[in-house]
């Protein structure tokens, strides 16, 4: 089941805006008339003390960063399994909590950017998707407007190809293990560049062989984790209207309940490029 926690937050803070605007305005001045040392209704009491801290929070998470948590391995190397992230809510433009709906412009998304966005469903069961609204979160590969080619993994843009070079091997711990023997490859776009994995041998599944045309108020979007991520290839285009934020940083690195499968406090503290 999907929490909406914005939605909780907006409920709680309009309804404990409520109950102390109700007060303010109806009730206060007959109970202090009768009696000027009159304590408040413990309800009221409750919603003039919990109003400005959810409303901060409202506005903080909706409007300045918002944390996440990577809860599968389709962006290794660069984020692991368990690893909280904060995502920053204002470069692609501000939007209102719940309904989405975008009232300050101030940009979108760059070619290699990091993002977070709302699963737009696969074409094949649209509105009937169970996982469609759920957050994803992909590497920016395709700008609107562009073709994006991809073939054995290597792609190209409008037919300039990216490079790529191999630098190593991946070696995981803890829940991350699983993929310790990919191969980690330097993948160069214009004026970026940011590692992947590829897996040597058959592919379990993921390497669509096709072009693209990216239409316009939409993007393309790729796992770094090559081999085993459901992306764009899958299941199409993200929607501009469904961008959450660009991911900027790591702030912690634990899985299971507790962090009973592991604790990483190298991770904390590391940008996300």
């Amino acid at each position: 089941m999907k929490i909406d926690f914005a939605l909780i937050l907006s409920v709680l803070a309009l309804l404990t805006g409520l109950i102390w605007l109700a007060d303010k305005i109806l009730f206060e001045k007959r109970r202090l008339s009768r009696d000027a040392e009159a304590k408040d209704p413990v309800l009221v009491e409750y919603a003039k003390s919990l109003f400005p801290v959810i409303f901060l929070v409202l506005a903080l998470r909706s409007f300045l960063a918002e944390p996440f948590r990577i809860p599968s391995g389709s962006m290794m190397p660069n984020l692991l399994i368990g690893d909280f992230i904060l995502v920053n809510k204002f470069d692609y433009g501000i939007r209102l909590p719940v309904l989405n709906r975008k009232i300050v412009e101030m940009g979108g998304p760059k070619r290699g950017d990091v993002v977070v966005f709302r699963y737009p469903g696969s074409k094949e069961l649209g509105k009937n998707d169970p996982s469609a609204g759920t957050d994803y979160i992909k590497r920016i590969i395709g700008l609107p407007g562009d073709t994006v080619s991809v073939e054995e993994n290597r792609v190209s843009i409008n037919g300039v190809p990216f490079t790529y070079s191999e630098v190593g091997v991946f070696v995981g711990k803890g829940v991350s293990s699983e993929m310790s023997g990919a191969r980690i490859y330097l993948e160069t776009m214009p004026d970026r560049s940011h590692a992947m994995l590829e897996v040597d041998g058959i592919p379990l599944g993921y390497r669509n062989n096709n072009t693209w045309i990216v239409p316009q108020g939409h993007y393309f979007a790729m796992g770094d984790n090559r081999d085993r991520s459901a992306d764009s290839r899958e299941w199409g285009f993200v929607p501009e209207a469904n961008l959450v934020g660009r991911a900027m940083w790591i702030w912690l690195n634990c899985s299971g309940w507790l962090c009973v499968d592991g604790f990483d406090p190298s991770r904390i503290g590391t940008k996300i490029e």
